[in-house]
């Protein structure tokens, strides 16, 4: 039982690895869902750098709620209750200036580099 066990660890393990490895290859598309937290007021990562076609997903963590809006009105979510998540999916390269249109105080940046190979394009 043991050894079936360890075996089981082992390729789980090995598994993991794997896959840790791959998500840095060089040169790969980043299309992973990236997350930001909202809590105690903040936005976290404040800063994030994501691979165009990449999706940010932001969750209202805090007890009140928030809601995510760009000054362009690229962004814009409804309000977010705890626990409620807004997503979109950046194809552009830039940098997005956001904030919570309910407390215009908090805010946050995204910068979208071209994905590999677009560069070329």
């Amino acid at each position: 039982m043991q050894t079936k066990l360890r075996r089981t660890l082992i390729a789980a393990a090995f598994g993991a690895v794997v896959a840790t490895a791959t998500a840095f290859v060089p040169g790969r598309a980043d299309n992973a869902p990236h997350a930001v937290t909202i809590d105690n007021f903040t936005f976290n990562p404040q800063r994030l750098t994501v691979s165009a076609g990449s999706t940010v997903t932001w969750t209202n963590k805090d007890d009140i709620p928030h809601a995510i809006a760009s000054s362009s009105a690229q962004l814009r979510s409804q309000a977010l209750d705890t626990d409620d998540n807004y997503s979109f999916t950046f194809t552009v390269p830039g940098t997005y200036q956001y904030f919570c249109s309910l407390h215009p105080h908090m805010t946050g940046t995204i910068v979208v580099e071209a994905a590999a190979g677009d560069a070329a394009r």
